[in-house]
């Protein structure tokens, strides 16, 4: 595994664990049930995409654009599921903002990873 696979993973991983934290808090310490329900959302697609990329990292010879699909679950995880923490935390709405330009980055992430899939030789 090269050295740029091996950091996408560990991002990847930190990611994973993020989203039990959150989700764990989510469901056992929230306040009120708005902060639930962010936790919850966010715990869900962060952590399905983490997995995600992590299976990208691990495809790295096997399928073309799999690194840049794998960088685009990462930075989506991040904005979209980092964004609705932040609104639990009590941040500004504005902060809701960055959550679609999270969803854009998954989906990009997806649509790379087919396009390459089937560019693959």
């Amino acid at each position: 595994m090269n050295v740029e696979a091996r950091i996408g993973t560990a991002v990847a991983a930190l990611l994973g664990l993020l989203a039990v934290a959150a989700g764990a808090f989510g469901a056992h310490a929230a306040p009120d049930p708005a902060t639930r329900e962010l936790l919850r959302t966010g715990a869900q697609y962060q952590g399905l995409h983490a997995l995600a990329a992590v299976v990208c990292f691990a495809a790295l010879a096997a399928v073309r654009g799999s690194r840049i699909a794998g960088w685009l679950f990462v930075a989506g995880a991040c904005l979209f599921g980092g964004s609705l923490d932040l609104l639990a935390a009590g941040a500004p709405r504005v902060v809701g903002a960055i959550t679609p330009l999270g969803g854009l980055c998954l989906m990009a992430g997806w649509l790379w990873l087919a396009l390459g899939a089937l560019r693959s030789r």
